[in-house]
């Protein structure tokens, strides 16, 4: 590759490496920036044609400090604002709406920080009030800072809000009433919407016509994302450069072919069946709501057509250089954006492949082709996907051989046919019917793939030595010289990679715990070489999300799951279980109301596995006098002298009660009641005598847990405090061989040295 390419690419792809690493936004990211800043202006001091890569970079630093400036002040986390808005995207739920609004203004309490400079905010409304595009509200809204979970392996949703350009979160108010100021202004976009969800079809084809041709991927629910995931097809549906091109293209055969009839001595020096291919595209991305990977799509679909065109046109990888700053001046959060990288990373290996080949001819040549990309595509693909989530659909490559050519030339043709044919009566309704029939079978396809190859996720100390074979692979199967033996070493090498769960690590008598962060709730995993336990299964909002959805791709064993009363921050998460998961084994206490078979949790229970012993310390059989939280199954777990509590949310009267057979000192105690003060009493403390206290309650909840008093009797214990609200989750090891050591997944600043 020549010199002025190379230069450029290591560049790239030494910003891309650094700024995936980053998680989001703070004081690393700002020294970050600022190094790779000044490491471009000495190389622009050498290098003249480098100025550009300067001027995009400048453009990207001065605009995340502009993102910085928007965010909610943390002063006003959970405090009333008043503000006017436009609704710029509405998905409508069962008794809730989720807004996304664009604040014209903002004002807050006197004694408190300013919103003024608060532009986009992601809310919840609780009520039956129908809210549409466009119009404008004045509301009241109870907001924070952008936050999410901080879970192993799991979807970074803090990261999601902040390249999104989210600046806070929050609920509207019903009281005052939220009041409708103006009506929405009539757009195509939203008639189209409107006049698909009037449509008598089935629910699950209105969702997937409004994501593959309007770009409403918020229709698509949580079952279709993660069936999406689980088999590496989510490209195919959120409005790319697959879609784009395809109407691009149609229009452009179309275009050509009127100019063959028209003018059939010189139809190929016509200029206009370009140009209007170009505007279909345009015209197209505007229709799906230009959100960043239609914009991104137009981008490379405009230059695509300027190189096929030959007029004066740029080389594959000036076009490729352009469409990356473009897609960059454009939108500078995209490169915090993983599909930025992956098509660009796409649509270089393309050109890498097919540069300096001749063009396929003839319906048997595309076909070839497209088998041909399609295969050597996928590894590089699987090592991106791989080094962005951590999680790879084993069965991608397969799977898009079938899905690819089915949505590009009968999904999405039958759809967009449905629009252009809708004012016919009846013949717009049949090419939907066909995309119907055509997405149950897609439909289908990805279920049975999802059950005999479900989503996987390698140890994490694999990941890149997995990754590194993978692109060995793509190497040695793209370039013509490779010689054979070593192309199908590495295939072998792939088949031969030690494929072992992560449990397969643990020792004998090693019980390897994770305190979720699941918010206001309680998930606690318990995990041996041959054993898995779930200690409840977090909470359920009132939205419907329940976070357990999102800590594991389905399919997933459990050997038992104890849930320690039916309170909804608890036992939120039982029919996501039931649904993704398998339970051999349920276990609740007596008189409580949950969806389930389970057996009792009763005082004296007691079974070892693996080496660690299992004892439930509470309630008593036969109490009926319980209160729901005093019921609450209370489990000591024992690893040699190593020893974990966990006692639901029973009160302080129940805790004297069992201090009899508590097995002294804990080493990790999961605080009652989330650190509420009805739990945690000074004997119970006293005698207990708990190493380290973790707290399970969400950021910035509004009961205020861990309270005050309930910390500072811990801190007389000289226990070691974590909580999830501040330490996201925490995972531990009890053994009998080794301290305890708590791994917190966010790290805060400022080291425990008394821990």
């Amino acid at each position: 590759m020549h010199i002025g390419v190379a230069l450029p690419a290591a560049l790239a792809g030494f910003m891309g490496a650094l700024l995936a690493w980053i998680s989001g936004p703070d004081a690393r990211l700002q020294a970050l920036l600022a190094g790779i800043f000044v490491a471009v202006l000495f190389l622009v001091v050498y290098r003249r044609n480098l100025l550009i890569f300067l001027v995009i970079l400048s453009w990207v630093f001065i605009s995340v400090q502009h993102e910085w400036g928007r965010r909610l002040p943390s002063g006003l986390s959970g405090e009333d604002v008043i503000i006017q808005a436009q609704i710029v995207n509405v998905q409508a739920e069962s008794g809730s709406s989720r807004l996304r609004l664009s604040i014209e203004s903002c004002h807050s309490p006197e004694h408190l920080p300013s919103c003024s400079a608060l532009r986009s905010v992601r809310v919840s409304a609780y009520d039956d009030q129908r809210y549409l595009l466009g119009e404008r509200w004045q509301m009241t809204l109870r907001l924070r800072p952008p936050s999410g979970f901080s879970n192993p392996n799991t979807f970074n949703f803090q990261q999601w809000l902040w390249r999104e350009g989210v600046h806070a979160t929050g609920y509207v108010r019903q009281e005052p009433k939220p009041e409708r100021l103006s009506e929405a202004a009539p757009t195509i976009r939203q008639s189209a919407i409107e006049r698909l969800a009037s449509q008598p079809l089935q629910e699950q084809t209105r969702r997937w016509l409004a994501a593959l041709t309007l770009g409403d991927s918020e229709q698509l629910t949580q079952d279709d994302w993660t069936l999406l995931n689980a088999t590496g097809t989510t490209h195919l549906v959120v409005i790319s450069g697959l879609h784009v091109g395809l109407v691009a293209s149609f229009v452009l055969l179309l275009a050509r072919f009127i100019a063959r009839l028209v003018t059939p001595t010189h139809w190929r020096l016509r200029a206009w069946p370009w140009w209007l291919a170009g505007v279909a595209a345009v015209g197209y991305a505007i229709l799906a709501g230009l959100a960043p990977p239609a914009m991104r799509a137009m981008i490379m679909t405009l230059l695509g057509l300027w190189v096929l065109s030959g007029r004066h046109a740029p080389g594959p990888w000036q076009a490729w250089w352009l469409a990356f700053g473009i897609v960059i001046v454009v939108d500078p959060l995209a490169l915090w954006r993983p599909g930025l990288w992956l098509s660009f990373i796409a649509v270089a290996w393309l050109i890498v492949i097919w540069q300096g080949r001749p063009r396929p001819q003839g319906v048997k040549g595309w076909c070839w082709a497209l088998l041909r990309s399609q295969l050597l595509i996928a590894p590089l693909m699987a090592a991106a996907v791989l080094v962005a989530f951590e999680r790879v659909a084993p069965a991608a490559p397969l799977i898009n051989l079938f899905a690819v050519p089915w949505v590009s030339s009968v999904m999405v043709p039958s759809a967009l046919l449905g629009w252009v044919l809708s004012p016919l009566p009846g013949i717009g309704l049949f090419m939907w019917w066909c995309f119907e029939q055509a997405l149950q079978v897609f439909h289908y396809l990805l279920v049975v793939t999802v059950h005999w190859a479900p989503l996987l996720q390698p140890p994490s100390m694999m990941v890149y030595p997995l990754v590194g074979i993978l692109v060995l692979m793509s190497l040695c199967w793209a370039f013509p010289t490779v010689p054979g033996w070593l192309r199908f070493s590495v295939p072998l090498l792939l088949l031969s990679f030690p494929w072992w769960p992560a449990n397969a690590q643990l020792n004998l008598g090693e019980v390897r715990v994770v305190i979720y962060d699941v918010g206001q709730g309680q998930l606690i995993e318990l995990r041996s070489t041959n054993y898995r336990l779930l200690y409840d299964t977090g909470p359920r909002f009132r939205s419907g999300f329940m976070p357990l959805q999102t800590l594991w791709p389905p399919g997933q064993s459990f050997d038992r799951v104890i849930v320690s009363h039916a309170d909804t921050d608890h036992a939120g998460g039982v029919s996501a279980l039931l649904k993704d998961h398998q339970v051999t084994l349920w276990s609740t206490p007596r008189g409580e109301s949950l969806p389930v078979a389970s057996t009792q949790c009763v005082q004296g229970q007691q079974w070892r596995r693996d080496g660690i012993h299992y004892q439930i310390l509470w309630p008593p059989a036969g109490d009926n006098a319980l209160s729901s939280n005093d019921r609450s199954c209370v489990l000591q777990v024992s690893a040699g002298e190593q020893r974990l509590l966990i006692t639901g949310d029973v009160g302080k009267d129940v805790e004297r009660r069992i201090l009899a057979k508590v097995i002294t000192p804990i080493n990790v105690l999961v605080a009652g009641h989330h650190g509420s003060n009805t739990s945690s009493g000074i004997q119970f403390l006293q005698v207990s005598r708990p190493q380290h206290v973790i707290f399970s309650a969400g950021k910035d909840n509004p009961f205020n847990h861990p309270v005050d008093a309930v910390v500072r009797r811990f801190r007389q214990q000289q226990s070691c405090l974590w909580s999830t609200a501040q330490d996201g989750a925490l995972e531990f090891s009890l053994m009998a061989t080794q301290p305890i050591q708590v791994i917190p997944m966010r790290k805060l600043p400022g080291a425990r040295k008394r821990c």
